[in-house]
Order: structure tokens, then sequence, then C-alpha cells
């Protein structure tokens, strides 16, 4: 592995201090070796003047199975938007469609400057998503979809509860763990909706018997709330406490709608929340307190969803969403850009467990690490503050440099463990296909 040496850079640690060190960052043997310090060597230079230097964005809700549906699944509301196009064309799906839209989602997050991800896959395939995960160097945490009831769910996502339980066990054995801790499993029930208590109770007590994450939808739009107490007798965070599935170990992404009951539920269960603002924007869900939730010391990190109910996979629209959104709720003081910056980077981590060994610039943690080019006219200048910069200026297209376990994904802009023509081709053709396959026409 080639050591790799940032020059000349504004170096955001994110650590408990928020140090900002002006100067180089040394990656070395996949870790961080030192920072600011003057005169080291490595195998490869870059010069990060003009730019800011920061861990990589974690991002704890994405679908990459759903790429290829972007534009597809416009102006709809959730219930609708997932039984009239997202399941349909889950369902349509074949291994070379879920290959070239992991494919696609993978690179527009290397581009964007996210290094990690936790996502939840379709019932089906999965094993390919792995793969792509496993060929490009990106880090994540990856679930098969789990549904084993639901209304108007398709044949080819509907489940036996003991082999949906199985193939978890099988895709858990074969790749939690894989390179070098990179590539992780996670259990990745649906909602309360599509999956039996029977489900989500066995889904509980695996999690906790293995250590593993559970990644699931929570409280996203009223209908949903409606329908989950109808049949529960109770509300979507109640419902999922109530059979184990709570901790530090669950993030649910969403929730949207909370009583109070539910904000004391997530703190005193230690539960994280993952923050979907522009989704929950495009879906016509609504818009998380995320200031309530913090202020009850709730875990909360950020997830730009699916490319079919956000169309980008971008954590800096992602970042400004949510700090501009609380602000229009509760005042400009609410949210201010270092804590959304945080939110994009070590809360992610802490969200899935690796807090330890990634988001934040440390010595001795995973070189999971970007260069972020602050000398734009939209985002300059750069005798400003750069957290700033960052939260409410900056875009994909300044991520210059994306380094993931110390290995240089893309340098200058250039994909190089992707070919980024032939992904672009790939996922075109597949997604053509696919939507054939669906029965699903879009101009």
């Amino acid at each position: 592995m080639k050591s790799i040496l940032i020059k000349n850079g504004t170096l955001l640690t994110m650590d408990a201090r928020d140090t900002i060190v002006r100067g180089d960052l040394l990656l070395r043997e996949g870790r961080i070796a030192s920072l600011g310090v003057s005169g080291e060597t490595a195998d490869i230079v870059i010069d990060a003047t003009g730019c800011a230097v920061l861990p990589g964005f974690v991002q704890t809700h994405i679908h990459l199975c759903q790429t290829l549906f972007r534009g597809a699944a416009d102006d709809l509301s959730l219930l609708d938007w997932l039984k009239k196009r997202v399941w349909p064309m889950e369902a349509a799906h074949t291994a070379a469609s879920i290959r070239a839209s992991a494919r696609l989602g993978v690179a527009e997050l290397i581009k964007g400057g996210t290094t990690c991800a936790l996502t939840m896959e379709t019932v089906n395939h999965t094993e390919e998503v792995f793969r792509v995960v496993e060929e490009s160097g990106f880090r994540a945490t990856v679930g098969k979809c789990m549904m084993d009831q639901g209304d108007e769910v398709p044949a080819g996502l509907r489940e036996d509860t003991e082999a949906s339980i199985k193939e978890s066990l099988a895709l858990l054995e074969r790749w939690h763990g894989q390179a070098g801790g990179r590539i992780r499993f996670c259990f990745a029930p649906r909602f309360a909706l599509s999956c039996t208590s029977t489900l989500l109770a066995r889904v509980a007590q695996l999690a906790r018997d293995r250590g593993i994450t559970v990644h699931t939808h929570a409280s996203e739009n009223k209908d949903e709330c409606a329908l989950v107490e109808n049949e529960t007798g109770l509300r979507n965070v109640a419902y999922f406490d109530s059979l184990g599935l709570s901790g530090r170990h669950v993030v649910l992404a969403h929730c949207v709608h909370l009583d109070a009951a539910e904000f004391e539920t997530l703190a005193r269960t230690q539960t994280n929340v993952a923050h979907c603002p522009s989704s929950n924007q495009k879906l016509g869900s609504g818009i998380a307190d995320v200031n309530q939730l913090l202020a009850r010391g709730i875990s909360v990190s950020l997830g730009a969803d699916g490319a079919a109910c956000n169309n980008r996979l971008d954590m800096f629209t992602e970042m400004r969403s949510m700090a501009l959104l609380q602000k229009a709720l509760h005042g400009p003081e609410v949210i201010p850009a270092k804590q959304a910056l945080r939110m994009a980077t070590i809360a992610g981590a802490r969200a899935l467990g690796l807090d330890n060994e990634i988001g934040a610039l440390e010595t001795g943690k995973r070189a999971d690490v970007i260069v972020v080019n602050l000398d734009s006219l939209h985002a300059g200048p750069i005798s400003g503050d750069p957290v700033s910069a960052l939260v409410y200026s900056a875009q994909p297209a300044d991520v210059m440099s994306v380094v993931v376990d110390g290995r240089l994904l893309m340098n200058d802009r250039e994909l190089l463990t992707l070919e980024e023509e032939k992904v672009r081709d790939e996922a075109a053709r597949e997604a053509v296909e696919l939507k054939k396959r669906a029965g699903i026409n879009v101009c």
C-alpha cells in the first residue's frame, strides 16, 4: 500500500475539540500517521493548497439498488411511490441491473466525498452490491431488504419469513468483516408494514446476539404512521422498542413524525436517527425536528436516501438543507455549520459503531479522507471560515481527492477504481431494460 502525503491543506479534524490544523497529513499503511508535521515524504503527494482536508462523509441511509430509478418515481407520496414505482422496479431487478445500479451509486458517492455508507438493498441479488463495494474500495455496511408481508407487494419481493432470515445470515457469514473490516453486514427489515412481528423479533434477537447493526425505516409519513398504529396498537418507535428493535446498534431512518413518548424512547434507548431532509421534502413527508432530537441527546446523522426519492446522493445538499430547515423552524441560532459538519462525519461513524476507526482525522484512525477545493467562485474567498464554506457553499464538484482505507479512489476528479464512462453506459443500458420489465414508461 502506497503512502500518501496531503500537503499545505486546512485540516478539519472533527476531533472532540474541532481542532483545525494548517499543514500536512501523512497516510501510511491505511491509517493516519501524522497531522501538521512538515518534512515528511511519501509515495504519492497531493497539493491541498486552498483546500479543506477532512474525514470523508458518512451517510447513514442509502439505497444503492435504487440508483437506476432516478427520475422514474417523481411527484408521489411515500406509499404510492412504493406501490406504483419502487416495488415494481425492485422486483424487476436482475443481478446485472443491481450491479449497474450499485456501481453508479458508489461512483456518485465517491465523487461527492462520501467514503462510507449504510445501505439497504432490495430483497434479491444483494450479493452483487457487496461485490461492487469490494471492487470499488468504498466502505459500506450493506443489508438485504427483508419483507415477509404487506399490501400490494409484488410476488418477486414477498418472502417467506424463514427464507429471509436464512439468506440474511448467509450474507452475514460471507461478507461481514471482509476487506479488513471495510465491508460489513447489517440486518435490514424494510419497515413495520412490510415485516411480520415474528421476523422483527427474530432480527432483534439475532442482531443483539451477534453484535450486528439493524437498519430500518420509521415514522416517515403520516399515512404510514396511522397504518402501523392501526395494525399494532402502537406508534412506530414504541412498536419497534416492544420487539427489541432499539438501542445503540439500531439506525432508524427518517423519524419525521414522533410524539413525546417516542422522543423519550429514542433518548432512553440511545437509538440512532438517520435524517434525510431532501427525501422527506421531495416525498412531502414533512420535516423532522432535528433540533429537538439533538437537544434530548439523540444521535442524529445524515443520509441522502435513494436516487428514486432524492435524485442526488450528495452530502453537501443534505448538510445545507438540514441546517436551513431547522433554522426556519427554530431560528437562525440553531444547528451552526460546525454541528452540521459533525453530523455528516463523526456522528455518522458513531451511529455505525465505527467512531474509533473513522469520522475524524486523528493519528491511528483509518485513512478515510477527502480534499475539497474552497478556492472557487461559489465557495471563496478562502480567507473565510472553511466550515461555513463546506456546509453552505461547497458542491460535489469541489471534491478533488478521495482516500478510503489509505487507498486513493479519486484524484484530481478522476475515479481510479471505477471506469466512469463504463459505469454510465452500463447504467443507461440496464435502466432501460429494467423499466421495460417493470412496465414503467418514463419520458
